[in-house]
């Protein structure tokens, strides 16, 4: 892996603080690979979007540092059963798109705000249900204990981060839109396919940190 093989709270904290809260959370900028997308595709991201902000939740544990990751319900109308981090669209009682990603956070998988410590934001990406999506990077205490909202997410699980960080372990493939061929990267993880903008922010959050 580029960089270092086992990344630190330190790392992150130095690499992300320069990153601001967003003036404009729809401000959005397409993922790695868009060029190659069909131009119908490419126009469906970046039409009028709603502000959304998730969590990339990083715990340190005693073998290093490991990202929290959610399977979305299978009951959901949209995004069912794929591999996300915890969040949602704005609201008007949030403050910011900080504020948005940890409110969501709370209410999915009961992390409070106050165990989490936000080191910075990443550039917005759209997704094609009409989102533009901020993600926030921050730790998780350890001892922060899920309560999952099963409306909403069916399980939990974790990664290592440097796993994650490995090219290695970025793959090529592909997404189905309108009986046409998208390529796109994902991550296969034990039984867990990690894709689409999930994918697209975590090989964002590689790019920062080295």
């Amino acid at each position: 892996m580029t960089g270092n093989a086992n990344p630190t709270l330190a790392l992150l904290e130095a690499r992300l603080a320069p990153l601001c809260v967003p003036d404009d959370p729809v401000a959005v900028e397409l993922p790695p690979g868009s060029e190659d997308w069909p131009a119908e595709f490419r126009e469906s991201l970046t039409g009028a979007l709603r502000p959304a902000g998730v969590l990339i939740p990083v715990i340190e544990r005693r073998d290093g540092l490991t990202v929290l990751l959610t399977r979305r319900s299978s009951a959901l109308k949209h995004h069912a059963s794929q591999i996300a981090f915890p969040g949602g669209g704005m609201e008007d009682a949030d403050t910011s798109i900080v504020d948005t990603a940890l409110r969501e956070t709370h209410e999915e998988v009961g992390i409070a705000p106050s165990q989490v410590t936000v080191f910075g934001c990443l550039e917005a990406m759209p997704t094609v249900t009409g989102y533009a999506v901020t993600p926030v990077v921050g730790s998780v205490a350890p001892d922060a204990e899920f309560v999952l909202d099963r409306n909403e997410v069916e399980l939990v699980f974790e990664v290592p981060l440097s796993f994650l960080l490995d090219p290695g372990n970025a793959q090529r493939a592909q997404r189905d839109f309108r009986g046409r061929k998208v390529p796109i990267f994902e991550y296969r993880y034990g039984p867990h396919r990690i894709w689409g903008a999930t994918a697209h922010m975590l090989m964002k959050l590689r790019e920062k940190l080295y």
